[in-house]
């Protein structure tokens, strides 16, 4: 492996040579601004820009339509109702838009390896970004083994023979394409985003022939169980308080079913054109999000009534998953196997995107020292391959499954990740609110942006709000009489103290200071932004006009 830090860009029409050249050409430019930069010269020396505004939209759509969305509906269904996990999923979709306009408005300015844990440093507090980063770092690299976990237990569907080798199988994957160059991972993301749509669009096709009567031997159910056994479900007490904790209760569902979408920008180096790019991959998970999340949730009240017996058992496979009730009760045999297949393909997704996430950050850290730089190293295709070897290494926690069980497993890697996605939404909130609040202070207006919206600076403060009620009140069941669950007390809240400790501890060795509005960076940004312009993407034309996932 070439560690020495040649040059790896790759132009749009994949011309290596090319493309190192603008790289070079950048790297010059750059060095007319002395000493601070926001691009730092390793990145942007050491990185290969594979990924394009097609491989973004897609990821980003990927992220938001994980396996929450196929396997824990049920659940959700059966905690809150019909109309009270349609309104939780839309609350959380509306945040989740919020939070990728302001990632999007920041990234823009300034596209980082590490995204919103790079922009707390320049805009916050270095102490934040360290607390932040190692955060998801530990997030990301729990969340390898989990996914691991979930495909076998998913592959349990059809057999449960040989589980070690599937589990070496999907380590030795994740490896080959975490170590391969950006360009791969962003085609196989590519493809397994395209398949997670076509199934979104599959069973809400289906969910509709099955609810209007158009299976022969079905009845036409409508809205029938919207009016019993009814639109909420009581949840702990009784009464309206009881119908409004049953729609509370399914937020940590919604968030973990949404996690994911903000790794978009996590490599904005080695994305071709990222001050287009990514804004427009960040603003086009709006309607997506609508579109799908709310028709599918809506599509399963319609489909399963929430006191259902078959929600009871939780298998992790898509043998519950209530898409795949109703069309086994329609007589569809075929579904399960198809639901399960592409569920699988999701697993193996997250786990992607979670290598790239943990690589990318930890990457990121060790560039402003906050890492041992050894996590600097590079192949000669522009791969961090010191930080794909650690998580590997730790993805082998999956093998615990071998004997306390696949399902077990997961949820314990799951339960100690969970609360971290809020704790980052709310980071890029707060990145988001200061900019806007630096913006006023040093006199520059929004105009000289490379992209920003004036309302959201409102919708980030909205969603700001929303994330740390959720955090604070998320694990409310367990303060309830009767409901103390030690486990539980500890997935909700342990993250909290985690990140906390992380941030004084660093800020009192490191002695940190939280940044002046007038001291964040942003002319540098801009200046940067003047010396290595980005050439203009062409607006579609004729019939690709007509793409709406990612055109």
């Amino acid at each position: 492996m070439d560690v020495e830090g040649a040059s790896h860009g790759i132009s749009p029409d994949g011309d290596l040579e090319h493309g190192a050249a603008v790289r070079r050409g950048s790297a010059a430019s750059f060095d007319k601004l002395g000493d601070v930069r926001i691009v730092e010269i390793n990145e942007g020396r050491d990185l290969a820009r594979g990924l394009t505004q097609r491989h973004l939209s897609m990821i980003a759509l990927a992220g938001a339509i994980g396996t929450g969305l196929f396997l824990s509906l049920g659940g959700s269904l059966q905690t809150a109702g019909p109309l009270g996990a349609l309104l939780a999923y839309a609350l959380i979709g509306l945040v989740v838009c919020a939070v990728l306009f302001a990632l999007g408005e920041v990234s823009a300015l300034f596209p980082v390896t590490g995204s919103f844990v790079r922009h707390a440093e320049f805009i916050v507090d270095p102490a934040l970004g360290f607390a932040v980063g190692w955060n998801v770092v530990y997030g990301s690299y729990l969340s390898v083994p989990a996914e691991i976990s979930a495909a076998i237990v998913l592959i349990q569907f059809w057999t449960d023979k040989y589980p070690a080798l599937f589990i070496t199988l999907f380590v030795v994957i994740t490896f080959l394409v975490g170590i391969a160059g950006i360009v791969i991972y962003g085609e196989i993301e590519f493809a397994f985003a395209l398949l997670k749509v076509l199934l979104v669009v599959g069973i809400i096709i289906m969910g509709l022939v099955i609810d209007l009567g158009g299976v022969p031997g079905q009845k036409r159910l409508g809205f029938t169980y919207w009016k019993d056994p009814g639109p909420f479900i009581e949840y702990v007490t009784s009464g309206s308080l009881g119908s409004f904790l049953g729609f509370w209760a399914v937020m940590n569902n919604a968030v973990y079913s949404f996690s994911g979408v903000e790794s978009v920008s996590v490599a904005a180096c080695e994305t071709q054109n990222p001050r287009q790019n990514i804004p427009r991959a960040c603003k086009r998970v709006f309607a997506r999000v609508s579109i799908f999340y709310i028709l599918a949730v809506l599509i399963v009240g319609m489909l399963v009534p929430s006191n259902d017996p078959d929600l009871e058992y939780d298998s992790g496979n898509a043998s519950t998953s209530p898409f795949v009730l109703a069309a086994t009760r329609a007589g569809i045999k075929i579904v399960p196997h198809v639901i399960n297949a592409v569920v699988l393909t999701s697993a193996w997704s997250s786990s992607n995107q979670a290598m790239l996430s943990g690589t990318r950050i930890l990457y990121g850290l060790a560039l402003k020292r906050q890492a041992p730089q050894i996590f600097l190293r590079t192949t000669k295709w522009g791969i961090p391959f010191v930080c794909v070897i650690l998580q590997t290494a730790i993805a082998t926690l999956a093998y615990m499954s071998l004997s306390n069980g696949a399902l077990t497993v997961f949820y314990w890697l799951l339960d100690l990740t969970s609360c971290g996605v809020l704790i980052s939404w709310s980071v890029i909130c707060i990145n988001h609110i200061r900019l806007h609040k630096a913006l006023k202070a040093q006199g520059i207006s929004r105009a000289e942006l490379p992209w920003s919206h004036g309302w959201t600076y409102y919708s980030s403060w909205a969603a700001l709000f929303v994330c740390v009620l959720i955090l604070l009140t998320g694990g409310f069941t367990v303060f309830c009489t009767g409901y103390w669950n030690v486990e539980s007390f500890i997935a909700s809240y342990l993250d909290i103290p985690l990140v906390l400790a992380a941030y004084f501890g660093w800020k009192m060795f490191k002695r940190t200071k939280i940044l002046s509005l007038h001291d964040i960076p942003i002319r540098v940004a801009l200046e940067e932004i003047r010396l290595t312009p980005e050439a203009k993407i062409p607006p579609m034309k004729g019939w690709k006009r007509l793409n709406i996932l990612w055109g």
